[in-house]
């Protein structure tokens, strides 16, 4: 019975995961500004949890000295989902995808910097393979350019706010955390929207633009949120990585399927995409044999 426990933790997961990857599509079938889809996306999903746990009777205070903490990490999960989006709208969801992959160069470079950690040589190896690959696609997709840099700028936010994640997660509740960092991606991005005089007409939403976006708060954040933390606690560390992995991979399929011809890269590309991703994957096992 645990084997099938673990099998039915596994399917969940990739169910998460394939559900994550779906966001890209969604990005591209929305018609609004990345801004503006970010904020409906974290107001949706912020009022989704806020209701599961008013529904659980979750506890929802926290500690003072760690509230400013939760919403500066939301802030920088915010401005990760609108260059994410925003990479989407000038590119595609495949090369966004991709350079989103980097997210493990990134880390590799990042954490033991903020941890005072020396880096290890799997890190080295990964991070120069995916160096070259994101080369191969610069060079051979150069007229998606700005998608690119805005999909290493999205990977880089992402890598700070995972690394700064993994350190609260410890004195914390995980959904707790999630709560209030959508709180503080709202404030984030209100803040902008404020600045830049983006509340306005452009904000109106059309009928299938609100559906897609019930969609994108609802189930691909808050409910695969919920899925995604539950497994993780009955998986290993190394099935979760190498899992999650496949959100590009899931992503550019789905792309694929939905825009067809649209999503159609060179073979540069996918050269570039596959040695980014075979290093990704690789990254799990090398961490497990390579001590140093």
């Amino acid at each position: 019975m645990p084997n099938l426990k673990i099998n039915r933790n596994i399917l969940i997961l990739h169910l998460t995961v394939l559900i994550w990857g779906f966001t890209g599509v969604l990005g591209e079938l929305i018609t609004v500004s990345a801004l503006h889809l970010v904020w409906y996306r974290v107001v949706i999903a912020a009022t989704s949890l806020l209701l599961y746990y008013l529904v659980r009777k979750k506890p929802l205070q926290i500690p003072k000295q760690y509230l400013l903490q939760y919403l500066g990490v939301g802030v920088i999960v915010g401005m990760h989902w609108v260059m994410f989006f925003h990479a989407i709208k000038v590119s595609t969801v495949s090369v966004t995808l991709v350079t989103l992959s980097s997210v493990t160069l990134f880390t590799a470079i990042l954490e033991p910097l903020i941890n005072r950690k020396r880096i290890s040589i799997a890190d080295v190896i990964v991070g120069l393979f995916i160096i070259f690959g994101i080369y191969l696609i610069f060079k051979f997709e150069f007229q998606y350019f700005w998608g690119i840099i805005f999909g290493l700028s999205c990977a880089f936010c992402a890598s700070i706010f995972s690394i700064l994640n993994a350190r609260m997660v410890k004195k914390g509740s995980a959904s707790t955390i999630t709560l209030y960092e959508m709180i503080g991606a709202w404030i984030g991005v209100s803040l902008v929207m404020l600045f830049t005089g983006d509340f306005d007409e452009q904000m109106i939403l059309s009928q299938s633009d609100l559906y897609y976006l019930l969609l994108l708060g609802i189930v691909c954040t808050a409910i695969a949120y919920v899925l995604g933390v539950a497994v993780m606690r009955e998986l290993s560390a190394f099935t979760v990585a190498l899992t999650t992995n496949m959100e590009p991979v899931y992503g550019i399929i789905l792309a694929l399927l939905v825009f067809g011809q649209q999503e159609a890269m060179s073979t540069g590309f996918y050269f570039g995409a596959v040695i980014v991703l075979a290093a990704v994957f690789v990254y799990p096992y090398l961490k497990t044999k390579i001590k140093i």
